[in-house]
């Protein structure tokens, strides 16, 4: 049972797998697992190819001059009172603070004991997809929900859950439409990488969750548009009916971290209203977004210093209030965005002012109507759950609060003129630090990493590389009057790459290949994973991380 499989190598029902055979992986792909995500495959084929083109014409089209609006051809969607999401699923009526992280062994053992009532178990924008991280990931799954999973570091340190404690729910987070998984591969062609997740986590645990009183839940990242959530939705069905499980007992909440999918909230809900439970700010996705797609518009969409853009912007503000409007209008849950410090317990007083400025942050979204939040690392579990106890009190969420004197204003969505800040040239070189420091953390297979007590995961990463890209075509100005030029660039990207602390194994001169290539190239790349797993995570790599 816990031998390497034969497969590799072969083709197998269809299936080609072309990966370095990983320990126990015989568990998840079975035969009959491979056949499942198979079958799901084939539905998702061809309308994927169809929906990423149409993101690329979208993009087009705003790059151009056309801003987003809302959907006149939905418009009876959003004016129907009467409508309303699935009922609150078992595991899900009380999401007042949820964990975020990677789903390697020690992570999912620490978020599991961390007392926060949702574990995002994440195989997206936190974890490489390498084929060991892909594999390994659903194992650490399985043992968690078999509560056999333990962990013992190098230094001897033992990882174990608590026993007798009641477990957070776990909210699997599958990679997005645009990643392949080129492992696995259907008549030549790689498989859909968030099928490949989705499918297998399913297939092996949806049963035993249900007889655990819950069931199989996932977050959906980077939705641009309703016709994207749709695709999902006939996913799930299928699903469900291949392995007899009732209709319905999948739940998924959306990620609105695309400007486009914000001005589709009601319509997302509305294609997966049987299997719907909420939707999330996912902030830092969406600030990319925001980059990405007005990159090219001018000074009206060039935004300062990450570290001054704050939930206060205007634009930031107008996202947040109508999802929780979107939300609870429906009768969905809505979950505010994540605090990604990560305490430095050697500097209480950098400490004591993070805190404070965490606290601030979810006493802002809890006061909003939201009813839940994210944190990055356990010990902001209690700080979180201590502000939402206050304003939810033994309610388990508050839904019950409309927001409905809250305008729909497709202007004040793009209102990014509005954001108070300057661009510095430490700005620049945090950027380029951050982003080399964490493209070198993902080449290794590492895709969450703390840098100046933050959590950087790709979201954080493809803010950097994009500020810089837009920064220069735009001849940014900083705030002592400095045009932000290529060469300029250059020379302080060489500065800083002369900085970084090098060791025999490291990834540095690849990650400044690579932040080259999508952050000062002519041409910008909608996403830096998909170059960096198409060049750089190659079979070579791969068997030399499954053998560290």
């Amino acid at each position: 049972m816990n031998s390497t499989n034969s497969l590799n190598g072969v083709t197998f029902n269809g299936i080609t797998l072309s990966a370095p055979p990983i320990y126990r992986q015989n568990e998840i792909l079975t035969p009959e697992a491979l056949d499942f995500i198979a079958a799901l495959n084939r539905t998702a084929t061809a309308r994927r190819q169809e929906l990423l083109a149409a993101r690329r014409t979208r993009r087009s089209q705003i790059l151009s001059g056309t801003d987003p609006r809302y959907l006149p051809e939905t418009a009876h969607i959003r004016a129907d009172p009467h409508w309303r999401v699935a009922p609150l699923a078992p595991g899900l009526e009380d999401r007042r603070v949820e964990i975020t992280g990677p789903v390697e062994r020690k992570m999912t053992i620490n978020a599991l004991n961390s007392g926060a009532k949702v574990w995002l178990a994440d195989m997206e924008d936190s974890s490489t997809p390498t084929w060991g991280n892909v594999i390994r990931g659903q194992l650490n799954l399985m043992d968690a929900l078999e509560r056999r999973i333990d962990f013992t570091s190098p230094e001897g340190r033992e990882y174990k859950l608590a026993p007798q404690q009641q477990l957070p729910t776990i909210v699997l987070r599958p990679r997005g439409w645009h990643l392949p998984e080129k492992h696995l591969l259907v008549n030549g062609k790689a498989m859909a990488g968030g099928i490949v997740d989705f499918g297998l986590f399913f297939f092996h645990n949806a049963r035993r969750l249900m007889a655990q009183g819950k069931g199989p839940y996932f977050y959906l990242p980077k939705i641009e548009n309703h016709l994207e959530a749709r695709l999902w939705n006939d996913i799930f069905i299928q699903a469900q009916d291949l392995l007899g499980i009732p209709q319905g007992t999948i739940r998924a909440t959306v990620l609105i971290e695309t400007i486009t999918a914000a001005f589709e909230m009601e319509e997302i809900l509305y294609e997966l209203r049987d299997h719907a439970a909420g939707l999330n700010a996912g902030r830092w996705d969406y600030l990319f977004s925001m980059i990405k797609n007005f990159r090219t518009r001018g000074p009206r969409f060039v935004l300062p210093d990450r570290n001054q853009i704050t939930m206060t912007a205007p634009f930031m503000r107008a996202y947040t209030e109508q999802l929780v409007r979107a939300c609870h209008r429906r009768g969905a849950m809505a979950i505010g965005g994540m605090a990604a410090f990560v305490p430095n317990r050697r500097d209480p007083e950098a400490n004591a002012h993070a805190m404070a400025q965490v606290r601030a942050d979810k006493t802002r979204e809890a006061e909003d109507g939201f009813d839940g939040s994210w944190v990055a690392h356990p010990d902001l579990v209690p700080v979180a759950m201590e502000v939402f106890d206050k304003v939810l009190g033994r309610r388990p969420h508050q839904i019950s609060r409309s927001r409905e004197e809250v305008e729909l204003d497709d202007r004040a969505l793009l209102n990014v003129a509005g954001t108070q800040g300057t661009i510095t040239e430490q700005g620049i070189r945090d950027n380029l630090w951050v982003g080399l420091q964490y493209l070198e953390s993902w080449l290794r297979g590492h895709g969450a990493v703390a840098l100046n007590n933050l959590m950087e995961d790709a979201a954080t990463a493809e803010i950097a590389r994009s500020q810089i890209w837009q920064w220069i075509h735009s001849q940014a100005i900083t705030d002592t009057g400095e045009i932000i030029s290529y060469n300029w660039v250059q020379e302080m990207l060489a500065e800083v790459f002369a900085q970084l602390p090098r060791f025999e194994t490291d990834c540095f001169d690849d990650a400044l290949e690579l932040f080259i290539e999508v952050a000062l190239g002519e041409d910008f790349p909608p996403f830096f994973t998909t170059s960096a797993y198409a060049n750089h995570l190659h079979e070579g790599a791969q068997a030399a991380l499954a053998a560290a």
